[in-house]
Parts: structure tokens; C-alpha cells; sequence
């Protein structure tokens, strides 16, 4: 089935939004992370997507053409009513979930607003703290906000020589062609505000602080619905480390009874245009019978 790009008006803004599927099916909400658009999931949504699910993903609060809202009005929790919010807009009082790295931590901060509405989450490489090597390759990509390239090509070139997708296919192409607007002076630049992301980005910090203690753990006691926890076997680039570590993966899955970890051969950037995720995602979300 094609896409379908379309706003949603919720009571904090507009947000963008693109679904795949039948829109009559049950709901699938897909949330990027960090510095991410709706487009990080067209690989998952175009194979998951049928006449007996819909897939909708989102642009959060300030990322490609959603509504960029003031300073102090971002964090987990904002993203997380926004969610529900859209689920609502959308006709479903029930609803299953996946979160890519911050999206992740969304995902789990709507399990604390109302795990109830949840169906079914799957996490893609989030779980607790990340490792602080793998920390400094997501500070390299968000450093391309605000930044202008000469031309479109010119800014891909830029994103694909920072080593941190591998291998590069036409998906990423897409994802950072949709973020892109015409930059004052000439150029490009992305349209996704550096604003929100250091704003996500500093609440993150403070929910990581404070190791075996850190606040995102807690989180983990609202996940009573069944869980997929896909966290990426390779580095987010070579010697920096991963997003979910060894402990983290095995403390998940002993702390979080309906849950199961699954290790997937990939980055932390191509877990999600990966067939071995689309598989796993697949059987877990499969309808009953």
C-alpha cells in the first residue's frame, strides 16, 4: 500500500503524520528518536502495513513539519501525552507501539501515563543509559541542525561520510531529503529545530544521570503490556560503543516480566532498515490466530 502524509491537530499543536496501511485496521504509533522524522520508519511501515494494520508514524514537536512549540514545553513526558493525544485524533482507544532510541523512551513514558491504551511495544535499541562513546556519534548527527550544505547532494555527502550509517541505502536518502528546506541565503538546511532537539537532548541527560540509580530505569515498572525490547549487535560506529550494553539488555529482561530481548545484527541507525527487524516486528505484532 502507498503512504499518507496528513496533519493531526492535538491540543499541544499540529503534527505531521504518514500512514501505511488500511486506515480502518488497528493502530500502530511509530515514534523516532532524537533528532529523527517520520521518514526513519518508512522501511518498517512499507512491510508492516496492510489491510490488517496501519502504521502511522510521527513527526515529534519541532522535527520536520510538525508544530515547533515554544522553549520549555519538549521532554519525554510532553512527547509521550502527545502520543496518546494522536491515538485519540486518530479513533483509537487502544493502540500498540514502537520507539526508535529516544522514541523508545516515549514509548515507555505513555506506558506511565496510561499503560491501559497499550497494546503491544517494541523499543528499537533504548533501554537504559547509553554507553559515552556512542553518546559522541549522536552529538556528530544532531551537529547538522542549523548547519547549510550548498546543495541537496552536497548534504547527503556529508551524512554519509560521517560512517555512522552502514550500509547506506535509498531509505536514508529519503529520510534526509524529507528534512530538508531551502536555507535563507541560499543552500539547505534542515527544518527540524535545533531548539526542541537540545531541549529532548538535555532532559535525556538528566534522565540517564546517576548510573544503576538513573531516573529511565524507573520507567520499566509501567511495562506491563507485552514487550520487544531490539537492541543492535554492532556498534553505533566502529570502537564507539553501543546504545544498549550487555547489562542493560539482561537486567531489561529479568526486571520486565512481559518482555523479550532480541539481539539484531545492525547499528543503532539500521535497525531500522534491516528485514531481520522487520521479522521480529512482524511476528510480534502478528494478529491473533
Amino acid at each position: 500500500m502507498s503512504s499518507d502524509d496528513f496533519d493531526l491537530q492535538l491540543p499541544s499543536g499540529r503534527l505531521r503524520a504518514r500512514r501505511h496501511g488500511n486506515p480502518e485496521a488497528p493502530l500502530l504509533v511509530c515514534v523516532p528518536g532524537l533528532s529523527a522524522n517520520l521518514a526513519s520508519f518508512d522501511f518498517i511501515g512499507e512491510r508492516l502495513g496492510g489491510e490488517d494494520l496501519q502504521v502511522v508514524a510521527l513527526d515529534l514537536r519541532g522535527r520536520g513539519f510538525s508544530e515547533t512549540t515554544p522553549p520549555g514545553t519538549y521532554g519525554w513526558a510532553r512527547h509521550a501525552a502527545d502520543v496518546h493525544a494522536a491515538a485519540e485524533a486518530l479513533a483509537a482507544e487502544r493502540f500498540s507501539i514502537i520507539g526508535h532510541s529516544m522514541g523508545g523512551a516515549v514509548a515507555k513514558a505513555a506506558a506511565r501515563q496510561n499503560a491501559r491504551r497499550i497494546e503491544r511495544m517494541a523499543v528499537l535499541d533504548h533501554c537504559g543509559p547509553p554507553e559515552a562513546a556512542a553518546l559522541k556519534v549522536i552529538a556528530t548527527s544532531v551537529s547538522r541542525l542549523g548547519s547549510v550544505q550548498e546543495s541537496v547532494d552536497m548534504y547527503l555527502e556529508q551524512m554519509r561520510s560521517l560512517g555512522a550509517i552502514e550500509p547506506w541505502s535509498e531509505y536514508w536518502d529519503r529520510y534526509f531529503r524529507y528534512e530538508l528546506r531551502d536555507a535563507e541565503g541560499g543552500g539547505v538546511t534542515s527544518r527540524t529545530s535545533a531548539v526542541a532537539v537540545f531541549e529532548d537532548g538535555a532532559f535525556g541527560t538528566g534522565a540517564y544521570a546517576f548510573d544503576d540509580d538513573a531516573a529511565v530505569y524507573r520507567l520499566w515498572r509501567y511495562l506491563t503490556m507485552p514487550v520487544l525490547l531490539l537492541r543492535a549487535g554492532r556498534e553505533i560506529a566502529p570502537g564507539a560503543g553501543h546504545i544498549v550494553n550487555d547489562d542493560d539488555a539482561r537486567r531489561f529482561a529479568h526486571s520486565v516480566q512481559t518482555a523479550t530481548v532480541r539481539t539484531i545484527d545492525a547499528t543503532h541507525y539500521t535497525i531500522a532498515t534491516t528485514e531481520e527487524t522487520v521479522s521480529a516486528l512482524r511476528e510480534f505484532f502478528a494478529p491473533p490466530g
